[in-house]
This record gives C-alpha cells, structure tokens and sequence, in this order.
C-alpha cells in the first residue's frame, strides 16, 4: 500500500448481529472491499457474545490491517438495559482495536446518516442505497443485513471528514500529542 492509500474499518456495535465495512482509501477515492456481519444470536450468555465480539474484530483487524476504525456511537433511547448491553458491544470492539493500535473515530448515528443522505432521519434503507450508488456496489453485494451496510456507513463518513477541506478532524493518540499540536489552547 502506498502512502496516500488508507484503510478504514467501520463498526456498527451490536449484542445480537455487530455490523462491519471495510474501505479502501486512495486519496478523495474509496472503494468498499468488504462488509458483513457477526451474527451472535446462538451464543445465549452475554459474556460468551463479548467474547466473541473481541476474536472476530480482532480477526478483522488482522485480516484488513486498517489504518484507523470509525465506530457508530450508541443511540440513546428510553431502555437503559438495551443501552448497557450495547455500550458494552461497543467498548469491546474498541478494545480490540486498542490492542492493535488502530486509531478510533466515533460517530453519532444522526451524523453518518447526514454525511451519507444529507437527512440526519433518513431510514436504513435509504442510508444503503445511497451507499450503493456512491460506491458502485452490485446488487449482488447489497444483500446484506443492514447492520453492515451501518458498519460501511460509520466508515465513509470517516472518510468524508478526513478527505474534507474543511475538516479538523485528526486522530491524536495521547495528551502529550494534543498539547503539541494544540499549544494555544493549553494553559500550562
């Protein structure tokens, strides 16, 4: 891979089916060269499922070898049961990330879907063929749950900040790199 080539890996957390998509990044160009799912439903204890969630990610990560890892962040609603069980799908594919140093990115739901559709409530539906249309994925490609087209989602709106002219955003993988890039925001 050259020097202005990228991979992204998104992740769409998830206890019962845990979306990913892989991108492959050549300057304003990305192409999707992998999405699917984790199906976990016949694991029945939570513990097992977590464990699980960590091999599989991290048999991504080794597989892709991506450079950096847009995550969907949790969307709160009302069951705080249902919050607590996907906080910790989340936390566990970031720590497989962690593990292998990939830097990670996360994402409101709201904010993939208006970087995709330009409708911060647009349905899954529309989010995929969207996605399918801008990456010139085949029809034969999209069958596919929408957990992992939400996963390939997470990582082009990553790839949307990091190729836009005006985005800030920059991966910092430690306080002592925030403060040297950020000295006139830092009182000592």
């Amino acid at each position: 891979m050259t020097k202005d080539e990228k991979i992204i890996l998104g992740i769409d957390p998830g206890t019962q089916v845990m979306g990913y998509g892989v991108l492959k990044v050549k300057g304003n160009h990305a192409e999707m060269i992998a999405m699917g799912v984790i199906e976990l439903t016949k694991l029945g204890d939570m513990y097992l499922r977590l464990g699980r969630i960590f091999e599989r990610v991290t048999g991504i990560i080794e597989s892709f070898l991506p450079d950096e890892m847009a995550v969907e962040a949790p969307f709160f609603g009302k069951n705080v049961q249902s919050m607590l069980k996907l906080g910790r799908a989340q936390g566990v594919a970031i720590a497989a990330a962690i593990q292998r140093s990939v830097p990670i990115h996360e994402y409101e739901p709201r904010k993939i879907k208006v970087a995709i559709t330009g409708n911060g409530a647009a349905s899954k539906e529309q989010v995929a063929g969207m996605l399918q249309r801008m990456l010139h994925i085949s029809e034969e490609d999209m069958k596919v749950q929408f957990d992992a087209t939400d996963a390939l989602a997470a990582a082009y709106c990553h790839f949307l900040q990091i190729t836009s002219p005006v985005s800030t955003s920059k991966s910092i993988k430690s306080w002592k790199e925030f403060v040297n890039k950020n000295k006139d925001r830092v009182s000592k």
